[in-house]
């Protein structure tokens, strides 16, 4: 098949390109529906990372024990000197610098030892993370090949893309950093609370006060701006949507004037992000000074009673500093907590939104005893079809017709009769709801979806083309095509004379929009790549509808050679083009409502002599 159309939704919705951020881009705060569920979907599709996971988070908790145990005989080292000074001041001695010198190297060590492993672990979650997001992506991908194109006529391009960028980049990016971060802070929060409690439990006691404290005004922040957040998600969607639009319709929105309008929209809508942006942040931002006003207080505590416990001589003053240490961290690894929380809800979402798509459902699958048939004869027979997008609004009503191999069969009717509707079932891009589409007397179902598209060939009114060479772009009909059947192709399409005018000719790039060419020249192109493509059967939807009427002249010979021989279905708009046609199916409602040639037809006097010369009556004729 040479050209495959964007079949238009059922339903009115913008038309968006095949890049852009998008409506559906995860923010954080944004909640799961089903926070265990996706944790569990997510853990069944890790399964096979499971002991590199495991190893690497087992390297995260010996790093975090290592790291702890370095305040503790930094403490000793603060003894040794402060009893030095005593002895120093008494006359009875001095400092021992070479146990000072042995304690603080066996520091080094064991923070050397923390941070190798800490890299260690590092490495094989990055390692991990990339392996899961290359495997996502790819499944992303081929699910995408599986889809019904119903899925993509209800979602938009933008939402699809997001889910294989922002939230696998989201997944990725919590398995590389924030299972390694939420490990080592629970560690580093059992630990640090161990070695006070052999420091002092009275002093403990009163840092296990602080705790609590912290989770309400945590909890009250988070519950505050969470609102905001999920806010500041729904404008950025709304916000990123009318930018990929204005931007893919921007020559419209200059041809109409409809700049300020476009401005003033943007700015409506800039001005709820802004506001539900900035709250957000604020509240957010709260939750670092709030904890540390709380950390703060627990240390003007613990000094307090520290300097009694060593007046005392209960503890050493490098106990209390290491326990000052170890406060700081049991507070920071706490705040470290709330803060991976919240990039596990964000998470989940993610992981959601990817399974979602995931789970989506498929195409019917193709049958297992498909038939091939050695020749295509090109017999279509349409047998009382009826199709509706929606299964409570049917458009197609009991269509019935036999089409002979080599006929020459011209779909007519107004806009919204089903001419494109009827394409779309015949190339099986939809089931039709009832009745069936026999294929040289068969049953299209009774063929793969490959096998069924590969007899046919179609040019649309919309061009697709891709960011690629012009040759490339022919050579999409037949793959296997050599350059001197490429450049064969182009000159019965009529397109070789002006590819060779371009700069660099058949090997000239268009860019992404093919905006670099003319509409009328990737008409061309795209009626090359039909003719490179040698189908049995042709789909014309309007095919020069692009170009000028000497250019239509000589395409329309090239085109008649080429349907000699092959079944041919021509939507036409002009009706002085479809004249010669075997068959004329005139269609209204979704009903054929006439049917023979040219010349039948225009004598019945019936809805298609209205159409022709009312044609004739706005001078729309060629």
């Amino acid at each position: 098949m040479s050209e495959t159309k964007k079949e238009k939704a059922p339903k009115n919705r913008r038309r968006q390109g095949p890049i852009g951020g998008g409506p559906g881009a995860m923010m954080p705060g944004e909640k799961a529906k089903d926070f265990k569920g996706t944790m569990r979907n997510l853990m069944a599709y890790l399964k096979a990372y499971l002991p590199a996971i495991i190893a690497s988070l087992v390297l995260a908790v010996a790093s975090t024990v290592f790291s702890i145990l370095g305040p503790k005989i930094m403490g000793n080292a603060t003894t040794k000197l402060f009893e030095g000074l005593l002895a120093m001041i008494a006359g009875t001695g001095g400092i021992d610098f070479d146990a000072i010198a042995g304690i603080l190297l066996m520091c080094l060590l064991i923070y050397v030892i923390s941070a190798a492993l800490s890299y260690l672990q590092g490495f094989l979650l990055s390692g991990i993370a990339t392996k899961v997001s290359y495997t996502m992506r790819k499944d992303i991908s081929e699910k995408m090949n599986r889809l019904p194109l119903s899925y993509f006529d209800r979602v938009s391009h933008g939402d699809v893309l997001s889910r294989i960028t922002n939230d696998v980049d989201t997944l990725s990016s919590t398995l590389s950093q924030g299972l390694s971060q939420m490990v080592s802070a629970i560690t580093a929060i059992v630990g640090a609370l161990v070695m006070m409690l052999t420091i002092n439990p009275w002093m403990t006691l009163i840092t296990m006060f602080i705790l609590p404290v912290s989770f309400v005004l945590v909890s009250v922040i988070v519950k505050k701006s969470q609102p905001f957040f999920q806010k500041q998600q729904q404008y950025l969607g709304q916000a990123n949507g009318q930018v990929e639009e204005m931007y893919g319709a921007h020559v419209v929105v200059k041809a109409f004037n409809y700049e300020e309008e476009s401005e003033r929209d943007f700015g409506e809508v800039n001005e709820k992000l802004h506001s539900s942006a900035w709250k957000s942040q604020f509240f957010s931002g709260l939750m670092m000074p709030v904890m540390n006003f709380v950390s703060n207080v627990g240390y003007v505590l613990v000094c307090s009673l520290g300097g009694f416990f060593t007046l005392n001589g209960t503890i050493t003053v490098g106990d209390i500093q290491a326990f000052i240490q170890y406060v700081r961290n049991f507070t920071q690894q706490i705040s470290q907590i709330a803060n991976i929380s919240n990039v596990l809800q964000q998470t989940a979402a993610a992981a959601e939104r990817v399974f979602e798509f995931l789970n989506e459902e498929e195409e019917t699958p193709d049958t297992e005893t498909p038939v091939v048939l050695d020749k295509v004869e090109g017999s279509v027979y349409f047998a009382h079809v009826n199709f509706g997008y929606l299964p409570e609004k049917t458009i197609i009503n009991d269509f019935s017709a036999i089409v002979k191999p080599g006929q020459q069969v011209a779909i007519v009717g107004p806009t919204g009769a089903g001419k494109t509707t009827m394409v779309k079932l015949l190339m099986r891009f939809y089931d039709v709801n009832s009745g069936a589409i026999l294929v040289d007397g068969y049953d299209q179902k009774q063929f793969t979806r490959n096998g069924l598209r590969s007899m046919f060939g179609m040019v649309l009114q919309d061009t697709w083309l891709y960011n690629d060479t012009i040759m490339e772009n022919i050579r999409y009909g037949r793959l296997d095509a050599t350059d001197e059947e490429v450049i064969a192709a182009a000159k019965a399409a009529q397109a070789d004379h002006f590819i060779r005018t371009l700069p660099d000719g058949y090997n000239m790039e268009l860019n992404e929009e093919a905006s670099n060419i003319s509409q009328g020249q990737k008409q061309l192109l795209t009626i090359a790549r039909t003719i490179l493509s040698n189908p049995k059967v042709l789909i014309l939807d309007e095919a020069t509808s692009s170009v000028d009427t000497r250019t239509e002249i000589a395409i329309q010979k090239a085109m008649n050679n080429l349907m000699k021989g092959r079944t041919s279905f021509v939507i036409a708009h002009r009706l002085s083009t479809i004249r010669d046609a075997d068959m004329i199916l005139v269609m209204k409602d979704g009903d054929i409502v006439e049917t023979g040639t040219h010349q039948e037809l225009l004598a019945e006097n019936g809805f298609y002599a209205y159409l022709y010369n009312s044609q004739f009556e706005n001078g729309l004729t060629a």
